[in-house]
């Protein structure tokens, strides 16, 4: 019988902290932490706007990434057009809006049993290239992950990770590499809708999920990570943190913030004085005007002092009992 492929799935907006937590649980034996797995096919074929693994060379010479594209590849097609209709599939009704659809129709359409037998290929090629037993996804789509409950061959996991929208928001001021900027107001629509859909998956699936503040991440990394191991039934003595430093080696993810390509020894802390800072007095307060009330359910003050994040947890719904 072959074994079922456990699937780690980050959910959230961008710039919530989900690379250098992948990059961290690659570290794991038995974890190989893929990226942003949604792209593989854009950025493979030329379509994309960062076309390099984290490795440093093109995801099709990488030696994970071309042998996954082939094994993953149908027989008989052609790879750059079995990459647009990989395409076409997830802007069509996998992309976040249609979180919800999924979660209630589950394979109810052709074309998202199409791309359920696409993912089942793609994991299983990729835990044969690597021989790991978790796959981290980064994806951070959750109308894709929704789907992941009807992949054959695969046990899905789920983690909603949040960060203050203003510290995300200030991150998308600045250009990174093959990332453009966009203003306050649009990230933070983007963080409300993103995370209201991450907020339907994990509670449609209470006893595979975690949810998860960036904040409380970086207050106390080698715990929070080791939770995340402990989820995916791995050996939480296997955490590569102690205290708040970790060597990381190169990585194969196929997206992700360009930090990424970093390597060596890493310093986890806290790195929210830049935004405080930073970010215009009208961004702060558009930020707030639109993500007040969940920024209050996943317990960031919203008065006070610079807005500091409480250290309260209060997305209760998210987080099954222990």
């Amino acid at each position: 019988m072959t074994r079922s492929i456990t699937v780690l799935s980050i959910n959230g907006w961008c710039r919530n902290g989900s690379t250098i937590i992948g990059n961290l649980l690659n570290e794991v034996d038995g974890f190989f932490h893929a990226g942003e797995l949604h792209f593989l096919w854009q950025n493979a074929y030329g379509h994309g706007s960062n076309t390099r693994c984290g490795c440093g060379l093109d995801l099709v010479r990488c030696p994970i990434w071309s042998r996954v594209l082939a094994a993953e590849l149908p027989r008989g097609a052609s790879a750059r057009a079995h990459a647009g209709e990989v395409r076409r599939r997830q802007a069509a009704g996998l992309r976040t809006r249609h979180t919800w659809s999924v979660l209630r129709g589950g394979l109810g359409s052709e074309l998202r049993r199409e791309h359920a037998a696409t993912m089942a290929r793609v994991y299983r090629a990729i835990a044969d290239a690597t021989q790991c037993r978790v796959i981290v996804d980064s994806t951070k789509i959750p109308g894709e992950a929704a789907l992941l409950s009807r992949v054959d061959g695969i046990e899905p996991y789920y983690v909603h990770l949040v960060r203050d929208p203003r510290a995300t928001a200030h991150s998308w001021m600045r250009q990174k590499d093959y990332a453009h900027p966009m203003s306050a107001v649009r990230s933070t629509a983007y963080w409300i809708g993103f995370n209201l859909a991450s907020r339907a998956l994990v509670r449609r699936h209470p006893e595979r999920s975690r949810f998860l503040r960036y904040e409380d991440f970086v207050r106390d990394p080698e715990a929070a990570l080791g939770e995340l191991i402990a989820l995916c039934g791995g050996d939480p003595a296997g955490n590569p943190i102690r205290g708040r430093t970790a060597e990381l080696r190169k990585n194969h993810t196929v997206t992700g913030n360009p930090d990424r390509f970093r390597s060596g020894t890493t310093l986890i802390r806290a790195d929210d004085a830049a935004w405080r800072a930073e970010l215009p007095a009208g961004s702060k307060a558009a930020t707030l005007a639109l993500a007040w009330p969940l920024m209050r359910r996943y317990g960031y003050a919203v008065l006070g002092p610079a807005g500091a994040a409480s250290p309260e947890r209060s997305e209760r719904g998210s987080r099954p009992a222990r």
